[in-house]
């Protein structure tokens, strides 16, 4: 019975996706367009942020695509530039997440703050690698890293990474990057076991103040 409702769910949740996706890439793409004009006036460096690949379903690595926000080849600068390691430390030290990072750009700054960085993620979801509501798509060496740290979050971290993940999700409008990896790898997995269609419709409803509010977002 619960298999049969999962298989109905995932069903359900697979054509919203791609309903969503379709319909939010039609009405965004004016934005989509001014956006990549600004990054380009902005600063040096392609659109689409250079990142290395991220940990989906089943632990399959995938590209997830996101606006430029920081300066070129900011991923590398940070763990290979010898000027960059305490900010690298520092950037360890805080769940993989920096406050007054030095690497954004002026243009970035502001998408960021508004989540419209996370814009060309709907072509992920249409690729079938991404959910419109999952868990956070997190880099290998941060799994890693934090789960050294935090050994107890290793079963939360299997749980996680048994779904898609989300363009939006629980901790996203519950806190953002003002949550700890710990706390938030947890608040992941119990929305892993407790999903559903009216859940997942919550945490829409709730994505449009967070993107506005811009409350937690580095």
């Amino acid at each position: 019975m619960e298999s049969h409702k999962n298989g109905f769910y995932e069903k359900i949740k697979r054509m919203v996706d791609i309903i969503f996706s379709l319909i939010l890439i039609i009405l965004f793409s004016p934005l989509i367009i001014l956006l990549a004009v600004l990054i380009k006036l902005d600063s040096k460096g392609p659109v689409l942020a250079d990142t290395p690949k991220r940990v989906g379903r089943g632990g399959k690595l995938f590209k997830m695509y996101k606006f430029r926000s920081m300066v070129e080849n900011a991923h590398r600068l940070l763990r290979k530039n010898p000027e960059y390691s305490k900010l690298f430390y520092e950037y360890k030290r805080g769940s993989y997440k920096l406050k007054d990072d030095p690497r954004v750009t002026r243009v970035g700054h502001f998408i960021r703050k508004h989540s419209l960085d996370e814009v060309p993620q709907f072509f992920n979801i249409l690729r079938g690698e991404m959910s419109l509501v999952g868990p956070r798509a997190y880099y290998p060496d941060e799994l890693e890293e934090q789960q050294k740290q935090y050994p107890h979050t290793k079963g939360a971290v299997k749980v996680v990474l048994s779904v898609k993940p989300g363009v939006t999700g629980y901790w996203q409008v519950s806190g953002r990057s003002e949550i700890n990896f710990d706390k938030r790898i947890e608040m992941d997995a119990m929305y892993v076991k407790k999903r559903s269609i009216i859940y997942d419709l919550w945490i829409i409803l709730k994505t449009p103040w967070a993107m506005i509010s811009g409350k937690g977002a580095l």
